[in-house]
């Protein structure tokens, strides 16, 4: 029971990386950064990191018949996932961002039924349903605005999708390997298919990074090593104890963590301020959206506690 309570702690950190990334991240680009950089820099770094751990502390090898899906994930956790986010990021509004990811659990739910075979509750189906509900409504009075961007909207619906095929398709190697050894390789390839993505490097080339001051160093660290390091071992932790169904309903928090960031970061002189953007009528919303993902995590904690007494 503590290991189930750990990892829904570790699911609402990931959110919580995530929620601040929404906004920290987009001050960097694309001044100092081009997305494509950015995530270059990002999973060559985090990559590093698993490596080091890796080697020095787990040292458990992989078979080689794994070794595809393990490249197939890539794809979708890192890749596709990663470069299609900034890029959506860079061209649309970091509450949009917030706001779209919440289609991840409906996915996550109909692909874990097909190819996971996992059943889809009432109780479960209850909190998915007004979880969404709340993200739909707290969309009409979001996801409005000039900063919107109908390819930018695109691009994070893609990524949303990508994150959940790779938290269906993640969830048996999990069960198979340490945490560790699953995102390290993950990661490893990963990096080969950004490297591999031609206007990686032409973007690379034409970036100069004398020019990029130190506060905008500090985020691109905080981006490398919370939001890609911290958080991708988070989720790999949460996903031992709980279904990915589950874990990705936590993303109904994102939306509400990018407003209270929006308004911190406001606060403290780290981003613009926007908080003219929060009505008690949003709040509201938010509130829908966390009775959905209660909902939706008790479900899964009441089942563990029959199947362990």
């Amino acid at each position: 029971m503590n290991n189930i309570l750990r990892a829904h702690l570790a699911l609402f950190l990931v959110n919580a990386f995530y929620g601040a990334n929404h906004i920290i991240a987009k001050g960097v680009m694309p001044n100092y950064l081009t997305p494509n950089v950015f995530i270059l820099l990002r999973v060559a770094g985090s990559a590093f990191l698993f490596w080091i751990i890796q080697l020095f502390f787990v040292k458990e090898r992989v078979a080689k018949k794994d070794l595809l899906l393990m490249a197939v994930c890539a794809i979708f956790g890192v890749a596709a996932n990663q470069l299609f986010f900034f890029n959506g990021l860079n061209l649309s509004s970091s509450i949009n961002a917030g706001i779209i990811m919440t289609v991840n659990p409906i996915l996550v739910v109909i692909l874990s039924f097909f190819i996971l075979k996992e059943k889809i509750t009432l109780r479960k189906s209850a909190g998915i349903l007004i979880g969404a509900t709340g993200a739909i409504l707290l969309t009409l009075t979001a996801g409005t605005g000039s900063g919107d961007s109908l390819l930018g909207d695109l691009f994070l619906f893609i990524n949303a999708t990508s994150y959940a095929i790779y938290l269906v398709l993640v969830k048996p190697l999990m069960q198979k390997y340490k945490p560790f050894t699953v995102i390290t390789y993950v990661f490893s390839f990963g990096l080969l298919y950004v490297l591999f993505y031609p206007p990686t490097l032409m973007d690379l080339a034409e970036t100069n990074f004398a020019q990029i001051p130190f506060d905008i160093v500090l985020k691109i660290l905080y981006v490398i090593i919370g939001v890609t390091f911290l958080a991708y071992l988070l989720t790999v932790y949460g996903l031992k104890f709980l279904s990915a169904s589950v874990s990705s309903s936590y993303i109904y928090l994102q939306p509400v963590l990018v407003m209270i960031f929006t308004f911190l970061f406001g606060m403290w002189g780290i981003s613009e301020d926007y908080t003219d953007t929060i009505t008690w009528e949003k709040a509201g919303y938010m509130l829908v959206i966390f009775i959905g993902v209660s909902l939706t995590s008790s479900a899964s904690f009441r089942k563990k506690k029959i199947t362990t007494s």
